[in-house]
């Protein structure tokens, strides 16, 4: 396998959080397209070496890649592989805030599970973005 797809999923990790395994899979890939760990055009690993790799049933992986493809962010083609997306996917507003406002829920949660204060997280964000951007 192709070493950087073998880091792609050296890095994915699954938590008993309560948080949906596919879910969880979809994030994190959405993460590793957004941080640049896979580009646009590139092969994704496949669902099978994904199962594999983390024991997880092969629906339960069906199931994440078809919300990123849904989502515009991967291409699913056929008995020729799945692929990062040349083009972000556009949202519609309603969409976009909708999405901001689960993940912030998930952040808040995700900080009070491990005794974070919820506005450190969201100050800390704010400097992240801003140095980055």
């Amino acid at each position: 396998m192709h070493t950087d797809l073998q880091k792609v999923l050296d890095r994915l990790i699954l938590e008993a959080n309560g948080v949906p395994i596919y879910v969880q899979l979809r994030d994190q890939f959405l993460s590793a397209i957004g941080e640049g760990r896979l580009k646009p055009g590139e092969q994704m690993p496949t669902m099978r070496q994904v199962a594999v790799a983390l024991k997880v049933d092969l629906n339960t992986v069906r199931h994440a890649y078809s919300d990123l493809e849904r989502h515009g962010a991967i291409v699913i083609l056929r008995a020729k592989g799945t692929y990062v997306a040349d083009v972000p996917p556009k949202t519609d507003p309603h969409d976009r805030d909708h999405q901001i406002e689960e993940r912030a829920l998930r952040a808040i949660a995700d900080a009070r599970t491990h005794g974070v204060d919820p506005g450190d997280v969201a100050r800390r964000i704010l400097k992240m973005t801003k140095k980055g951007g």
